[in-house]
């Protein structure tokens, strides 16, 4: 079963016509990690609230755990849904306002496991969150999200605002949450070297187009990156060349790797490289 299944999804907002979501088609597997990546803009808060049933798409199918999200049914199926947005709860709450409202919110609300990540997080329960750091927020709203017997997490730039430390935590976090097959995690993120540690897929939104959705490792692994001369590329196949920059050096360019010749130097794409070389590269 996939846990998200998007097919054809149009959105465009009224008051502003120079944006739109269209023709988005793409699958969540169940027991995988997607990470949607793009630049601001491009559309990815816009389909998460899609996937929540926040916003209701113009056209196309979505469902979410094998439930359309325009069905009655949905509203149960939210009780199977962690989400992490930004400004969750009112600055006034403390943690302790928190799980009262929560426990009300979700059938399977784990009132002594909250307390536990607080615990966990170095949280102060009884400390208002408008007192608290950006970090601090983020890590109160992720063990909310995780507090209710989740299956599927919807992630918002969880990382954002964390020092390194603490976004590993969370990442071990969303690892130890997938360990069972069943659970599954969306998350964006402007910071895609997580997103390479923990995801499965990547998804790439630009201006409310899909890019591509493609298996992580397959998609790294038949790219690369060159650095040469300029003249140096006319030994590559040109539709083989994704994208170019050029530097004081010469250039650098995302190849599919199949295509470099024997003698040229590569080294192994990331992510990052994915993203600016699609999006700033110049074509051949």
């Amino acid at each position: 079963m996939n846990a998200i299944e998007i097919k054809n999804v149009c959105k465009q907002y009224k008051h502003n016509m120079d944006f739109d979501l269209k023709d988005i088609t793409l699958a969540l597997p169940e027991g995988c990690v997607m990470g949607l990546i793009g630049e601001n803009g491009a559309g990815k808060s816009t389909l998460m609230r899609l996937i929540l049933g926040m916003l209701h798409a113009d056209s196309g199918e979505l469902s979410v755990l094998d439930c359309d999200v325009k069905s009655n049914r949905f509203t149960d199926i939210k009780n199977d849904l962690g989400v992490v947005f930004d400004k969750a709860f009112p600055d006034s709450f403390t943690a302790q306002n928190v799980n009262l409202i929560m426990k009300h919110a979700y059938k399977r609300w784990d009132t002594a496991l909250f307390f536990d990540y607080l615990k966990k997080f170095n949280i102060d329960k009884k400390k208002k969150i408008q007192e608290l750091s950006m970090g601090m927020k983020m890590k109160l709203t992720i063990a909310a999200a995780l507090s209710h017997d989740a299956r599927l997490l919807i992630l918002d730039e969880p990382t954002s605002g964390l020092d390194p430390v603490a976004r590993d935590e969370i990442l071990d976090i969303i690892n130890d949450f997938t360990m069972d097959e069943s659970r599954s995690v969306l998350i964006s993120s402007h910071i895609l070297s997580d997103l390479e540690k923990v995801c499965d897929y990547i998804a790439y939104l630009s201006h409310g187009r899909l890019l591509f959705c493609e298996e992580k490792d397959e998609l790294l692994d038949k790219l690369a990156v060159v650095k040469c001369g300029k003249d140096e590329l006319e030994g590559i196949e040109r539709q083989k060349v994704i994208g170019v920059r050029e530097t004081g050096f010469g250039a650098e360019a995302l190849v599919y790797r199949d295509a470099v010749p024997e003698d040229m130097y590569c080294e192994r794409a990331a992510i990052e490289d994915v993203m600016i070389f699609t999006a700033k590269g110049e074509k051949l």
